[in-house]
């Protein structure tokens, strides 16, 4: 099997070997991951919870005193050249964060516990690391993604590689920052670990509910070897439209657009809640301990309780979260409530004879407003109308997807920052893909480095100030870039 070098031409490896990237992806999913190695008895399992965590760093044109000519560093870089800047005092601390649990799994697995994990870094952190010589963080991410002693115990969930909010980011886009995270993870941890991803983590826990851009999402990760994705509770409902009812069993996320194309995927739904505050004091388990098994497609399972909170921010998760992850490996190892991971559960779950056609289907958020009025396969134009009428009669009623938080608009208040990223979009829209260019070449990787990094999430998150400036920066490079290479 190929070895795709981590850089290219000073740049991140995240096009280019796309051939090669997808053999990967296929050859790995005619294997199971954790079935042969899993230590856990399903059959007799009461319930089981499982933890992601969620790593990120944006990039930003702060390395130098003039933001138009400052090197693009990682945002930790930034934090731990100005220590007396706010919290910036805490990068040391961040970047023993995203290594640490290179650190725990080994040593709980050598203590003869089960610890489990799920790991989701966005692709600006891997790259900004790297640049800035953590090498320490990728050895001991290393260890327990690919030695066979260590990896069952954890599941790496993919990415958009620059941490784009899904349902306000062109879907040609997002489809690139998909595939350019699984190119870059490849190029870090090898092509077989590649093959072992199986779930996806949407940035900002952001689900597209406009019936085109979520049929657009669910396709693409379908396409790019997806088998499940992380949602949370208030972004999905059922199809009478009210919301999950058994939120601790996988579901069917069924995404139809307005030309009457389907397309679903297994859905783990993430229960709401302080994130940081569930997952650093383990709340899942603690949770999972009260359930017993349910029925489902004929056969009686445990449920799983899951949750992902951002791995590093927060005093919980710095201070709190390693003794009590200790203390609760070791109280469930071998018990009725183990930790899994989600392919892990799935795996039992299928393996027992329930098929995907037995989960319960959800829908995204206020699509039933819309199917109440809309026919599939009545075209574009049809359901802007009826979507229009529904804005109108009711403010409440949006497209514009829900993530995490349902007091935030990603588009709101942002046309400052949306105006040229679109602008960028279209470019190269007009000047890349539908030339056809080759994505081998040095122009194609820089000016996709520059796009997928000028839609990073962070830039609208605050809203303002030096944020928004940051991304119209690397907006602006991009846009020079295409124009003169191009």
């Amino acid at each position: 099997m190929s070895v795709l070098p981590e850089y290219v031409g000073g740049l991140p490896n995240i096009c280019g070997s796309e051939p090669v990237v997808e053999e990967a992806i296929r050859r790995g999913q005619g294997h199971s991951v954790f079935a042969a190695d899993s230590r856990v008895d399903f059959s007799r399992i009461r319930s089981a919870a499982a933890i992601a965590l969620h790593m990120h760093q944006p990039l930003t044109p702060a390395g130098g005193p003039d933001i138009c000519t400052a090197a693009i560093i990682s945002n930790l870089k930034y934090m731990m050249d100005n220590p007396n800047i706010g919290d910036n005092h805490n990068a040391p601390v961040f970047h023993w964060c995203y290594k640490r649990m290179g650190e725990f799994i080994p040593q709980l697995l050598n203590q003869g516990k089960e610890p489990r994990v799920m790991l989701d870094y966005s692709g600006t952190l891997l790259h900004g690391m790297r640049d800035m010589g953590l090498n320490d963080v990728f050895d001991d991410l290393r260890r327990i993604t690919c030695e066979a002693e260590y990896r069952r115990a954890v599941e790496w969930v993919g990415s958009a590689w620059g941490h784009p909010v899904a349902p306000s980011t062109p879907v040609q886009d997002y489809r690139l920052h998909v595939k350019a995270w699984q190119h870059h993870f490849a190029a870090i941890f090898g092509l077989e670990a590649l093959g072992r991803v199986r779930g996806f983590s949407p940035a900002e826990m952001a689900l597209p509910n406009h019936p085109d851009v979520a049929y657009e999402f669910v396709r693409t990760l379908r396409d790019c070897g997806y088998q499940w994705v992380l949602v949370q509770e208030h972004t999905v409902e059922q199809p009478d439209g009210r919301g999950p009812e058994r939120k601790h069993v996988p579901h069917r996320l069924v995404c139809r657009n307005s030309e009457g194309k389907e397309a679903s995927i297994v859905a783990i739904i993430k229960t709401q809640g302080s994130d940081t505050k569930l997952v650093g004091q383990m709340q899942p388990y603690y949770e999972a301990k009260g359930l017993s098994r349910w029925e489902l497609g004929g056969k009686s399972v445990p449920p799983l309780v899951s949750q992902i909170a951002d791995g590093e921010n927060g005093g919980v998760m710095m201070n709190e979260f390693p003794p009590k992850y200790f203390d609760v490996i070791w109280e469930c190892s071998g018990s009725d409530t183990p930790l899994m991971n989600v392919t892990e559960y799935l795996e039992h779950l299928f393996a027992l004879g329930v098929r995907e056609r037995d989960l319960p289907v959800l829908q995204p958020l206020f699509q039933k407003r819309i199917w109440e009025r809309f026919r599939p396969g009545d075209g574009p134009e049809k359901l802007a109308g009826v979507i229009d009428g529904l804005g109108k009669e009711d403010s409440r009623f949006h497209v514009e997807g829900g993530s995490w938080t349902n007091n935030i608009s990603w588009t709101r208040g942002y046309d400052a920052l949306l105006g040229p990223m679109e602008m960028v979009s279209a470019l190269f829209w007009e000047k890349v893909l539908k030339p056809g260019r080759p994505s081998n070449e040095h122009r194609y990787r820089n000016a996709l480095f520059h796009l997928l990094a000028s839609q990073t999430s962070c830039y609208r998150y605050w809203g303002q100030g030096i944020w928004v400036d940051y991304g119209r920066e690397i907006c602006r490079r991009a846009t020079e870039i295409l124009n003169h290479d191009f």
